[in-house]
């Protein structure tokens, strides 16, 4: 069922006021993020008529835009993903590692996203690795899926990175499973120095590189001498790394994935108004012990705030580390469980037979598009609905 209010909405509302007082510096990702979630299952993006076979309703339904920022387009990307992560599972506890970034980071990110984010990646990744091979905490190689959200509650700015890690790793000499501590998986102050020494060292090279630019507010940082200062103190400051308990078996770990991996800055689910130019959605205040409230904005301020979580074009939100990376992770799996002597995992979880998009649909999300919703008769295909040109939003109304 189509929510009340979507992202859409305040798009098609107010999207092109937005284009027209940002166009100076509206990139060409948001652009057509923009223009992908308002044609999204419109006649903008073409489809197919339906009708029930037994009562004769009839049924339009539009193609989606498919792009990765949409909210309605995420379902059944999430549930395809799952389904293939389900092979990947071992029968050992799962931590679930996030990694965050300062604020003074979160400044220079928004401005240099693909340089920022990659070293992100790189730098927590290899934090995770190196700890977990020291012999004083783990000693072993581990793997961990890692999934990059740019948003807090408030759609703020926040890059953080979260880590679903198996709770063990491979011997050096790949001989034995080494398990972590019950209900400890590595000491997050080690892990928290670890992530900002390589982190501030990557960040120093991308700047000696020149892959970083500093516009607007942050043209002081690019003077060699202020940069450099800037991360002296970002090497003498805490940085937040937690590690929350284990999961209680593989089924939690795959539903906790399922809320990360594919998640949008907002859920179509948290907007409750759209009305006199503002846009009012469901936040949880965590320094108010996660209490949910409901913040208002201007259109323009909640649009502003949305598009600055657009990630480049090409750069994957989602990737696999240690034991799990894509190369090696069908050999090293089989490894892993060679030694916790546990069988392979059922081949129909490997079974890569095409379905029809509604057999597809309705085994991975549950909903059975051809059941009619009138009289529960079966709903066929009547006619192919080309794509449509957007209409021009009207300026004005004709109340003669």
């Amino acid at each position: 069922m189509r929510p009340v209010l979507e992202v859409a909405d305040v798009f098609r509302l107010h999207g092109a006021e937005y284009r027209q007082a940002h166009s100076d510096h509206l990139g060409g990702t948001q652009r057509r993020v923009m223009a992908a979630i308002e044609a999204c299952r419109t006649a903008t993006l073409g489809g197919h008529a339906e009708q029930c076979t037994d009562c004769g309703f009839v049924r339009y339904a539009y193609d989606s835009c498919r792009d990765r920022h949409c909210p309605k387009c995420q379902g059944l990307a999430r549930a395809e993903w799952l389904e293939a992560r389900q092979a990947d599972l071992l029968p050992v506890p799962y931590f679930h590692v996030v990694f965050t970034v300062p604020a003074q980071v979160a400044d220079i990110a928004f401005y240099n996203k693909e340089a920022v984010y990659g070293v992100l990646f790189r730098a927590s990744a290899d934090a995770l690795r190196n700890v977990a091979a020291d012999q004083r905490y783990l000693g072993a190689e581990v793997g961990a899926i890692a999934v990059l959200h740019t948003w807090g509650q408030a759609l703020s700015h926040h890059p953080h990175i979260h880590y679903i890690v198996p709770g063990g790793g491979i011997s050096p000499d790949r001989t034995r499973w080494i398990p972590c501590l019950p209900g400890f998986f590595l000491p997050v102050r080690v892990l928290s120095r670890r992530f900002r020494d390589l982190f501030v060292q990557q960040l120093r090279t991308a700047f000696a590189n020149g892959e970083l630019r500093f516009p607007g507010a942050l043209a002081e940082q690019a003077d060699p001498t202020a940069f450099a200062v800037r991360l002296d103190k970002l090497a003498e400051i805490d940085w937040v790394v937690y590690s929350k308990p284990p999961f209680g078996g593989p089924e939690q770990v795959l539903a906790y994935l399922g809320r990360y991996t594919h998640r949008v800055a907002i859920a179509n689910s948290r907007l409750v108004g759209l009305e006199d130019g503002q846009v009012s959605f469901i936040w949880k205040d965590y320094r108010h012990d996660g209490k949910t409230k409901v913040m208002t904005l201007e259109a323009a301020e909640f649009i502003r705030r949305f598009l600055q979580h657009t990630v480049p074009d090409g750069f994957h939100r989602i990737r696999h580390i240690g034991f799990l990376a894509n190369r090696y992770r069908a050999e090293k799996l089989a490894l892993c469980r060679q030694l916790l002597a546990v069988p392979p995992p059922p081949t129909s979880l490997n079974d890569p037979t095409p379905q029809r998009w509604q057999d597809r649909l309705r085994e991975l999300t549950g909903q059975d598009v051809e059941v009619c919703p009138c009289c529960g008769g079966r709903m066929v295909t009547r006619d192919i609905l080309k794509p449509q040109p957007q209409p021009r939003p009207r300026m004005w109304c004709d109340s003669s």
